[in-house]
């Protein structure tokens, strides 16, 4: 089902809690929400929807990968940019690492771990950033 984006940063700014299975509906809701914004955004939080818990959705070439509880393990070669976001709007400089190495789980709750280099790291960064109640 299609949501609303938050825009309401007093609900943006608090940390999720870890999903569970009885959580992984809302994989649906990420993906048709944000397949309607595809013109405007390469990645989206669960509580961007109004969701508070730990699930994330990126386009990694021309596939969406959901991310149930990421934790990103390790960083390498900061740098600053500047993103925007759907909830905000302003964009901000942040730091930003090249490569990440980032923990999860998919929709079916199996474990991984992968590498992510460059732009697909950067937006893993920035949505899990969400999940954290940070707002950049």
């Amino acid at each position: 089902m299609i949501k609303e984006i938050i825009k309401d940063i007093n609900k943006l700014n608090k940390k999720a809690s870890l999903c569970t299975d009885g959580d992984l509906k809302y994989a649906l809701d990420l993906k048709d929400t944000l397949n309607v914004h595809k013109h405007e955004c390469v990645g989206m939080a669960l509580n961007m929807i109004g969701i508070n818990k730990a699930m994330i959705i990126v386009t990694l070439k021309d596939e969406d990968l959901v991310m149930v509880n990421p934790r990103i393990i390790n960083k390498k070669n900061p740098y600053f940019t500047e993103e925007s976001c759907l909830s905000l709007s302003y964009s901000s400089k942040v730091i930003r690492y090249q490569e990440i190495e980032v923990e999860y789980y998919d929709t079916s709750m199996k474990k991984h771990r992968t590498i992510y280099k460059d732009y697909p790291a950067q937006i893993i960064q920035h949505e899990c950033d969400h999940l954290k109640g940070i707002i950049i």
